[in-house]
């Protein structure tokens, strides 16, 4: 089993944001230091739900921090950005980093981010297919081409090829966010695994895999490919000598952070939009993530793998909104979940 962070440099009320990305570089050097897995960094923009606005870049930095530790985009919002150029950017730190980088990539959001960065809504609801069919060729193949709606080019070459790097893969791993059936198919039918939220539960995770396996099998993915795909799930964690106390810190740290950064979010049309409850969201997440004591967490997130054949985890360690309390958290993580799940 391959636990992680997941990182979102949230900004809690009454913090700056210098503070909020202070705590994700520390909280990254700390899980290195604690033995996770890899460190998983989200992106947003013009909100303080998240405020790193670079996943790939913040990834960048932290590979330079660090020696051993994976680190992975979750996600890099790939309809605001060019293909090509989040291609380039991977296939640098793949070579940079002796092959530590994983590419996470989401369709992400109606919001205005589209209109700021000239993408337009069109990019999100129609172009996700095609930028990352460009993506996912400009990661194999070495030399690339368009002929599609949005991007259009003559050939040029792949450099720096991604499968030439000094490591036992071909170039740097590629996941997808999928939240609906849409895009399960298209991870599967490229042979690529999956990010799944931390919105969701096991049951509901489970049947997506079902069907990217269902999916993969129809488009002439080996059975060794199908058994072989990594998916990974996002949660929560959470950890104190009793589930109440570990409870209590995210009810009372986590809904004023989501209240401020979801009610930030502006969509790029105006359309009508309904927000989450902060309150009730708190509790979903409490209730189905490791949260508690370190046996309970080791056996919430055994069962998990258990019921959705996943073994992948990105966990928000962060939910405190305290720089010390996460560092705490994410050590007791290493030291006293982790050694559970051997």
């Amino acid at each position: 089993m391959r636990v992680g962070s997941f990182v979102l440099a949230a900004q809690f009320p009454g913090q700056g944001e210098g503070e909020a990305l202070h705590r994700a570089v520390r909280s990254a050097e700390v899980a290195e230091e604690a033995g996770l897995d890899t460190v998983w960094l989200a992106e947003h923009h013009f909100v303080p739900y998240g405020t790193c606005p670079s996943a790939v870049t913040l990834a960048a930095f932290l590979l330079g921090r660090t020696r051993h530790i994976r680190v992975g985009t979750a996600v890099s919002v790939l309809p605001t950005v060019h293909p090509v150029a989040l291609g380039e950017q991977a296939a640098l730190l793949h070579h940079t980093s002796g092959g530590r980088f994983t590419l996470g990539v989401g369709r992400g959001g109606p919001w205005v981010d589209l209109e700021v960065f000239g993408a337009g809504l069109e990019a999100y609801e129609k172009g996700f297919p095609e930028s990352l069919e460009l993506l996912v060729r400009w990661l194999r193949e070495s030399s690339v081409a368009a002929a599609g709606e949005r991007f259009r080019f003559r050939e040029v070459p792949v450099v720096p090829r991604p499968s030439e790097a000094l490591t036992e893969s071909p170039g740097p791993e590629l996941v997808v966010a999928c939240t609906s059936p849409a895009s399960v198919r298209l991870a599967a039918e490229r042979g690529l695994s999956m990010l799944l939220g931390m919105h969701v539960g096991d049951e509901e995770k489970a049947e997506m895999v079902t069907l990217w396996r269902r999916h993969a099998r129809a488009s002439g993915r080996s059975a060794e490919e199908i058994h072989g795909a990594s998916h990974v799930s996002a949660g929560v964690c959470q950890i104190a000598d009793r589930r109440v106390d570990a409870a209590e810190t995210l009810m009372k740290a986590m809904p004023g952070w989501l209240q401020q950064g979801l009610e930030a979010h502006v969509t790029v049309d105006g359309r009508t939009r309904r927000m989450r409850d902060p309150l009730a969201y708190t509790e979903l997440l409490c209730g189905l993530h490791p949260v508690g004591t370190p046996r309970l967490c080791a056996d919430r997130l055994a069962a998990t793998s258990e019921r959705t054949g996943i073994s992948r985890f990105a966990l928000l360690v962060e939910g405190s909104g305290d720089l010390a309390a996460t560092e705490e958290n994410v050590r007791r993580l290493g030291a006293e979940v982790l050694p559970q799940l051997v």
